[in-house]
């Protein structure tokens, strides 16, 4: 016979065990279903956040600058112009990105550059490296990227070329082609390479040949229906209107190159540059006063070469004057001219040897004229450090 009450303590046992399980996986729903609450919750809750105001991220910066070629900037030369930088006045690099060829001097990601034949020769073959020396020693980055002479994409991509009346691309003395300022597919293959360039590293992107052409047979240009309802400039005032909004979003300050000239004349002068319309279309203007550049009477100065002081100072001081004088209701273009630290041998006659004197008469006229920054101009990239100051 079997004894029950043998049985009673296992059994009771066995039912306690039973019941506290059933309590666990009940917590356990209950936990499931808690955290499932909580993560709908946390879901639905979500802030979105705005997008970082690159923008207004920015730091404006007093540059005192040099330009580099893409060879310079991709061979020991760029080490020896860094260690000029580190232990003088200057405190910026402009270094070609897009040269006046069309070629991007760095392995570019960029398709139409590539399929144009744009990065055939990389001349600066490590761009991240050169970038993090720069950032590493607080050196302000300028990529110049020339925007409408292009040789390159404007053979290849006719449909984005000024072409003549029949139709063919159009070619300057020189036989360059140019891409179509009025073109607005052409404004967005320049645009694109300057936007790889701030993804790089680079702080400022500086457009030069931002204007029509000037020299070649103009009369048997067609610029198309896009010409005849738009100035010139309208449309080089249009393009860095649009450049300076698309590129600051991203954090990076714009500039851009100009005729010396421009400074002083009223109109535009029959290239798209009209000191009023840029003025209030990009952050920063870089009027090219090369002494050398003036002809001989300009200003009541019979040979501008040997007066750098004087062409310098009448330039600027009238161009910052125009500038303050306009009305405009936002921001207005700062000034930085670029200088000559080169001598002009070229001119035969009536020029002289460009050292440390004549260099820092150009800059004290720029600091005379109203302003404090400057960028020094030299074909070979070799500059007159005694005209600078120390660090």
């Amino acid at each position: 016979m079997i004894d029950r009450k043998r049985y009673i303590p296992e059994i009771v046992f066995f039912v306690i065990v039973l019941a506290a399980f059933i309590f666990i996986d009940k917590n356990i729903e209950d936990s499931v279903g808690s955290f499932a609450e909580i993560r709908e919750y946390t879901v639905d809750s979500y802030i979105k956040q705005p997008a970082a105001d690159l923008k207004n991220m920015r730091v404006p910066v007093s540059v005192k600058g040099i330009y580099l070629t893409g060879y310079s900037a991709g061979s020991t030369t760029f080490y020896h112009l860094l260690n000029m930088i580190k232990t003088t006045e200057l405190n910026a690099m402009v270094i070609d990105v897009k040269d006046d060829s069309g070629n991007i001097t760095y392995e570019t990601r960029n398709q139409m550059a590539r399929a144009v034949g744009a990065n055939q020769v990389i001349k600066i073959k490590d761009i991240d490296n050169r970038m993090s020396e720069l950032k590493k020693h607080n050196v302000y980055t300028i990529a110049r990227i020339v925007a409408f002479k292009d040789s390159k994409a404007a053979s290849r991509r006719p449909d984005l070329a000024i072409k003549t009346e029949t139709g063919v691309v159009w070619r300057d003395y020189s036989n360059t082609a140019w891409l179509n300022p009025y073109n607005r597919d052409a404004w967005e293959y320049v645009l694109s390479i300057a936007e790889e360039a701030v993804e790089k590293g680079f702080d400022e992107i500086q457009f030069d040949y931002v204007r029509f052409p000037t020299d070649g047979n103009r009369k048997i240009i067609d610029y198309g229906e896009a010409g005849e309802k738009e100035s010139m400039a309208e449309a080089i005032s249009a393009f860095l209107k649009y450049a300076t909004q698309r590129l600051s979003s991203k954090g990076a300050f714009v500039s851009a190159d100009i005729f010396g000239q421009v400074t002083t004349d009223a109109g535009d002068m029959g290239l798209g540059q009209n000191l009023e319309a840029l003025a209030v279309s990009t952050d920063t203007l870089s009027p090219m006063v090369y002494p050398s550049h003036y002809y001989p009477g300009v200003y009541g100065v019979e040979y501008p070469d040997l007066e750098p002081y004087k062409i310098v100072y009448i330039s600027m001081s009238t161009a910052y004057k125009r500038i303050q004088k306009l009305e405009h209701n936002g921001s207005k273009a700062l000034l930085r001219p670029w200088l000559q630290d080169f001598t002009a041998s070229y001119l035969k006659e009536n020029y002289q040897v460009y050292g440390p004197k004549q260099v820092r008469q150009q800059i004290q006229a720029a600091y005379d004229a109203g302003l404090d920054q400057w960028l020094l101009w030299n074909a070979g990239n070799v500059y007159t450090k005694g005209a600078l100051l120390p660090e």
